[in-house]
């Protein structure tokens, strides 16, 4: 998924994408972490985790393939 910067005054600012600001309940603070692969950006409160409907429905959206998941359960690992 692709961002900008956008000039903000003497700044530089990043336009994040509706979809991510609503998954991860993101609000006017932010959480900005430095790491070695690039800049981690956090919501500042602790996400509330999904619940079983909620992740279900994430799920859902994704519209992912899981007809080779029965694959795996013949493959050994347990």
């Amino acid at each position: 998924m692709d961002a900008k910067l956008v000039n903000i005054g003497n700044s530089k600012g990043v336009r994040l994408p509706k979809k991510l600001i609503e998954r991860y309940h993101l609000k006017e603070k932010l959480t900005l972490e430095e790491l070695d692969e690039g800049i981690l950006i956090k919501a500042d409160e602790p996400l509330d985790k999904l619940s079983w409907e909620e992740t279900f429905k994430e799920m859902a959206r994704e519209n992912e393939d899981w007809s080779d998941f029965d694959n795996l359960s013949a493959d050994g690992v347990e």
